[in-house]
């Protein structure tokens, strides 16, 4: 199956669907066939939408960087699509992925217990969070993100729980 996007006037997505293979192009079926203009065409007829703006997006990410969906956003000069921007303060590098102020950690775990983090934009910092189940009492556990040690400090003790 093919995927397409309809674009708004400032080229963000605001629909995706999914056509037949099948549909025959000027160089065969539409399968064979990835970014041929007359997918679009046929988008564009089918919806009886002549002026509408249609893109052919890769559920497999084979072209146009990525799987495109509603809030993303079309780059006509680098034919691609952009994810939306995640947070405030991040900004787009040249490979059109967005980048937090601060590197995200490659610290995955904490003494042999995976630690999930995530940004935090109020305070602009990497969060981690982890678990510890002993004898079947969970404790959760808070850390930051600390850029000149290069590690997970100010652990913190969230409530526990007993299942």
């Amino acid at each position: 199956m093919a995927h397409f996007v309809k674009l708004d006037e400032n080229n963000k997505i605001i629909k995706c669907v999914v056509i037949s293979n099948e549909i025959p192009t000027a160089n065969g079926p539409l399968g064979e066939n990835d970014m041929h203009p007359d997918g679009e065409a046929f988008c564009r007829k089918l919806f009886k939408d002549p002026n509408g703006k249609w893109k052919q997006t890769s559920y497999n990410h084979n072209f146009r960087k990525q799987y495109a969906s509603a809030g993303f956003t079309y780059d006509e000069n680098a034919d691609l699509f952009v994810a939306p921007k995640p947070f405030p303060s991040w900004i787009l590098d040249n490979n059109f992925d967005w980048q937090a102020p601060i590197a995200r950690p490659d610290v995955h775990e904490l003494n042999g217990t995976p630690i999930y983090h995530e940004w935090d934009e109020e305070n602009q910092q990497w969060k981690g969070t982890n678990a510890e189940d002993v004898g079947g009492v969970i404790t959760w556990y808070d850390y930051t993100w600390n850029t000149d040690t290069y590690s997970w400090e100010n652990k913190t003790t969230r409530p526990v729980f007993n299942p």
